[in-house]
């Protein structure tokens, strides 16, 4: 790593964040001998949205078929309405 005094660092700063952006190498930045600040290059890295769960979680079984048999379920069997019947109106 690269260490500069803070008087310099004034004096050279443009020219020293290209150097950062270009090689990637940090830049400690000292005043009176003493580290106060460190210049790095910030992280570049672009994910795409596409995969990026990637390798976080195991699909176990089947995926396709519902978790109980479509037997089960009432709306397929008739044993309760879809719908709720419509409430009658008062007169």
């Amino acid at each position: 790593m690269k260490t500069i005094s803070a008087g310099k660092f004034k004096a050279q700063c443009l020219a020293l964040m290209d150097d950062v952006k270009e090689t990637g190498e940090p830049v400690l930045i000292t005043k009176r001998g003493e580290p106060v600040a460190k210049l790095v290059p910030i992280d570049r890295k672009k994910g795409s949205i596409l995969g990026f769960m990637e390798g976080e979680f195991e699909i176990t079984g089947d995926i396709m078929s519902p978790a109980y048999p479509t037997e089960s379920w009432d709306i397929v069997s008739g044993t309760k309405p879809i719908f709720p019947p419509p409430k009658k109106r008062r007169k």
